[in-house]
């Protein structure tokens, strides 16, 4: 199977993995499927700040957006995540398979400072399918803005 990540991510020249594994139900089943510890599970989160203007928002799995942060970041007081038929709209992708690479629309992207120096995996615009890659080389080839613009998700042991 291929996708729009997969032009993209080879039109950057940017060396990646493909992770193939079956369906998962939640973000520990994701890394275990990819291997990887879960803060290397990337997760990109399409944020609505104004009138068809979004920003991708790259999270290291164990952690979430802090919207606080987020909001001072981008210098607005009201930031909205877009229902599932917008995000498809928008970039391209479905939930789940959500990558700003070959996304419909280059969309800004925010990554959480925490991916730096790591290897992760992100979607790759098809379920039970990811790339591994460089985080320094893939938020260099994203122009991605990185600043601490997460929190530690309560929702998991020891964050």
């Amino acid at each position: 199977m291929t996708t729009p990540a997969f032009a993209a991510l080879d039109a950057l020249e940017l060396p990646y993995r493909v992770v193939r594994h079956g369906p998962v139900r939640s973000l520990a089943e994701a890394a275990a499927a990819r291997g990887v510890p879960v803060p290397d599970v990337v997760k990109t989160i399409v944020v609505r700040r104004g009138e068809d203007d979004y920003v991708f928002v790259l999270t290291p799995g164990d952690r979430v957006v802090s919207w606080p942060k987020l909001r001072a970041l981008l210098g607005v007081n009201r930031l909205s995540m877009p229902d599932a038929e917008t995000a498809r709209a928008v970039t391209g992708y479905e939930r789940g398979t959500i990558t700003p690479f070959g996304a419909t629309t280059g969309w800004p992207v925010v990554a959480d400072e925490r991916m730096r120096g790591r290897l992760v995996t992100l979607g790759a615009g098809a379920h039970g399918v990811a790339v591994a890659v460089d985080a320094d080389a893939a938020l260099l080839s994203l122009e991605a803005t990185v600043a601490d613009v997460t929190d530690p998700d309560p929702a998991l042991p020891d964050s």
